[in-house]
């Protein structure tokens, strides 16, 4: 009896042994509640871009409102799942108000969002934006799947709560996509995600001068390049 028992407990500790190791890690989240894929889905975001030309030497300073909306499912010429994603798109004029503005169609662009990554095709180039599962300092080639060479996007903090815009924002993940630094250049691509909303920042800066001056960084003295914001003003289903 004793010996019997013996190998009954002892098999009841390498089975919960087991088990144990099998529980996934708690900082592997599946992924897509980053990107809600319901058809109906909408997001408005404010932008502000700023074009810099030192051969023109112009400034070209521009306001507008982007709404992106899934408005169908379909399968693409791969055979996959994908998504379309319509941009309309609403331009910034100091006598009116954006509620007073009709939207106007800008472009389409397609999704594909598995459990293992979301990838965007943006006019004709696809990039990876998110990869599964998220944790965090995870990296990839953002890149892999068009031909403009290897960025090594990685997941800078998760669930974080932060002001985006004038809003609040819980469980927002960030994901750092380009950061680069010399004497006459600035490179910071970054985009940002939070739960139940989808893509609630993207930054671009890419700037340049060759007009090096001591202790100024690259920032206050461009010459060329570009700063774009995309910034959540509301979202929701229609």
């Amino acid at each position: 009896m004793k010996i019997t028992l013996f190998i009954i407990v002892s098999a009841c500790f390498l089975f919960f042994s087991c088990a144990k190791k099998k529980i996934p890690d708690s900082n592997a989240l599946l992924g897509l509640e980053y990107y809600p894929t319901t058809v109906g889905k909408y997001v408005i975001y404010n932008v502000d871009s700023t074009i810099y030309n030192s051969l023109s030497q112009n400034t070209i300073v521009t306001k507008y409102q982007i709404k992106e909306k899934i408005t169908e499912n379909f399968t693409d010429n791969e055979g996959q799942n994908a998504l379309r994603l319509e941009r309309f798109i609403k331009k910034y004029n100091p006598l009116k108000s954006y509620d007073s503005i009709p939207w106007t169609i800008k472009e389409v662009w397609m999704v594909n969002a598995t459990n293992k990554s979301v990838q965007v095709v943006e006019g004709n180039v696809r990039f990876t934006k998110l990869i599964f599962p998220i944790q965090q300092n995870a990296n990839w080639n953002g890149n892999a799947k068009n031909t403009m060479g290897e960025w090594l996007y990685s997941y800078e903090y998760i669930d974080k709560t932060e002001t985006i815009g004038n809003k609040q924002v819980d469980n927002v993940l960030s994901v750092k996509q380009k950061n680069y630094r010399t004497l006459i250049s600035y490179q910071n691509y970054a985009e940002k995600y939070a739960k139940g909303i989808g893509l609630v920042y993207r930054e671009i800066t890419d700037v340049l001068s060759n007009n090096v001056i001591a202790n100024v960084p690259v920032e206050g003295r461009i010459e060329d390049g570009v700063i774009y914001k995309q910034t959540l003003v509301t979202y929701g289903y229609e």
